[in-house]
């Protein structure tokens, strides 16, 4: 008797918005597979995907760990993830969701004089509410070599002369250095 395991609608794990998604993705589907298998037996492993031939299915079905590592390497490398920088995520927080488009808005447009295209958003997460308070995220990105203390004051220069603005003062701003 085998062992099978099913992994129903995999797509849904790869078209996650994080970075991390295709890795992610490759762990948990390799972990599962694995769970078919056992001592002298092999089990059988059904993955429903639209995309069969989506590069991190391939992987998985060829158990090609070096190939999907090699392929992310390159992917962050390309546009600028961990671990070729690090990043800085700011989350804005009001009860009012046009005060806190605004604030989000002005923010971003300030930071990008500052520090140009290393400055992606203002956008909604995931999950835009939590306890009445509405939420938006600027996210950062500092490469690696560049002095990360300089980039740290000159962020929080411009985090406080924004908070100066009496109209965006009860905003909340939190830093949040290399988000998980």
């Amino acid at each position: 008797m085998s062992a099978l395991v099913c992994i129903l609608n995999a797509d849904n794990m790869l078209s996650y918005p994080d970075f991390r998604a295709f890795e992610r993705s490759f762990q948990l589907m390799a972990q599962v597979s694995g769970r078919s298998g056992r001592k002298y037996k092999q089990g059988k492993v059904i993955i429903q995907t639209y995309n069969p031939s989506h590069p991190v299915i391939v992987d998985v079905v060829k158990n090609d760990y070096l190939a999907m590592f090699k392929q992310q390497l390159l992917e962050r490398q390309k546009f600028k993830y961990p671990p070729y920088t690090r990043l800085v995520l700011l989350k804005l927080k009001h009860k009012d969701p046009e005060l806190l488009n605004k604030a989000a808005d002005e923010l971003a447009k300030s930071l990008r004089k500052v520090f140009g295209k290393r400055i992606l958003g203002p956008e909604f997460p995931m999950v835009s509410r939590i306890m009445n308070y509405f939420i938006k995220h600027i996210m950062f990105k500092i490469e690696r070599g560049v002095s990360s203390a300089a980039m740290k004051t000159k962020l929080v220069e411009e985090i406080q002369k924004f908070q100066m603005q009496p109209a965006f003062r009860p905003v909340k701003v939190l830093i949040d250095v290399d988000p998980q």
